[in-house]
């Protein structure tokens, strides 16, 4: 049970007063214990895309997710969604398009970011946000539901990138760099295939395989779940 004056007992206490849906359900939903064994921990990998990399004035696009349970991917329970560009005004994609390929005409075929939210949190209750380089998917998250509703969420997370960061920290001098610690260098590693880049759903897709490689090297197979927290 969440204190309740806790920022989790806040939390669940805001929620109950939304209408029955997928993000009162998400909010009221208990997270994994923080000592879930991994062989356990129910995941959804998330990817999303954007106009750009500030969740206060860019928008999102395109969110993809894959859930995954313990060690096992779950095709069968993939998602991915479009967001109808009306929010974005006479701007549209702008020259983001040259990264995603998301054209306005594209995102005529979209639905309503709230709705596409509530698909989101409806895969996402009860689980851990997987992502590489999660606190980009978590910041527009976290700033799209203030925006829509005005509740702060607040999942817990992990990511493939701090992973990757303490697999190869120890065969270097300096920091790794930027490029090092990008999503398809660290699949390389591991002889994972390369695939689309910028497509939400290939993304979380790579992201989820990229996290079960990490796991077993790094023989956090039964390890508990601060292990692997961003």
């Amino acid at each position: 049970m969440a204190w309740p004056f806790s920022a989790e007992g806040r939390l669940r206490r805001t929620a109950t007063a939304l209408p029955e849906g997928s993000l009162r359900t998400a909010l009221t939903t208990p997270p994994p214990g923080a000592r879930t064994p991994l062989a356990d921990l129910p995941l959804l990998a998330v990817d999303m895309e954007t106009t750009g990399l500030d969740p206060r004035h860019d928008r999102i696009l395109s969110i993809g997710w894959v859930p995954i349970d313990g060690v096992v991917i779950r095709l069968g329970g993939a998602g991915q969604v479009l967001v109808s560009g009306e929010e974005l005004g006479e701007t549209g994609v702008g020259q983001s398009a040259t990264v995603h390929g998301l054209t306005d005409d594209r995102l005529q075929q979209g639905v309503p970011l709230a709705v596409a939210l509530e698909r989101l949190l409806g895969a996402l209750a009860g689980r851990v946000l997987l992502a590489h380089h999660a606190p980009l998917e978590v910041g527009f998250l976290v700033a799209a539901c203030q925006r829509l509703w005005g509740v702060r969420t607040d999942p817990p997370v992990v990511d493939t990138m701090r992973l990757h960061r303490r697999v190869i920290a120890p065969g270097f001098d300096d920091e790794p760099r930027g490029d090092d610690l990008r999503l398809w260098n660290a699949r390389a590693r591991y002889g994972l295939p390369p695939s689309g880049a910028h497509d939400a759903l290939d993304d979380a897709l790579a992201a989820a395989e990229l996290y079960l490689a990490q796991i077993a090297e790094l023989g956090l197979e039964s390890a508990d779940l601060r292990a692997v927290r961003s």
